[in-house]
């Protein structure tokens, strides 16, 4: 089971920011297995996770100070408001299982497609 990496603008998702109640059988409609779903869901939400870092990470470093020294910490605003925004944006679980929803998710299993070019 592959996904493809899709580059995501996940602060314009439809996500919700809590946890939601979901029904089962909607998430197993595409692939006939909860578990399979739950696989796929998993691994694109470890895809966005790791996004969501690099793009915090990259606008934190132009705040990065190279000063040697402990006592010269200085509070940024910017850089702290930059946080709490990305603290408040839906969790990569939660975005993950959006687009599996959506139906915006690509996921392929190589061991269906040989069982289906054998037949």
């Amino acid at each position: 089971m592959i996904n493809k990496i899709i580059k995501m603008d996940y602060k314009k998702s439809k996500a919700p920011v809590n946890t939601v109640t979901r029904n089962i059988m909607d998430l197993c409609r595409d692939t006939d297995n909860i578990y399979e779903s739950v696989a796929i869901i998993a691994k694109r939400a470890n895809q966005i996770s790791v996004q969501i870092k690099e793009d915090l990470s990259k606008k934190l470093a132009e705040f990065a100070s190279y000063n040697d020294s402990l006592e010269e910490v200085f509070e940024n605003r910017e850089q702290i408001e930059i946080s709490r925004y990305y603290e408040k944006l839906p969790k990569p679980t939660l975005l993950a299982t959006q687009e599996f929803v959506e139906d915006k998710v690509y996921w392929r299993d190589p061991s269906r497609e040989n069982a289906s070019d054998e037949i």
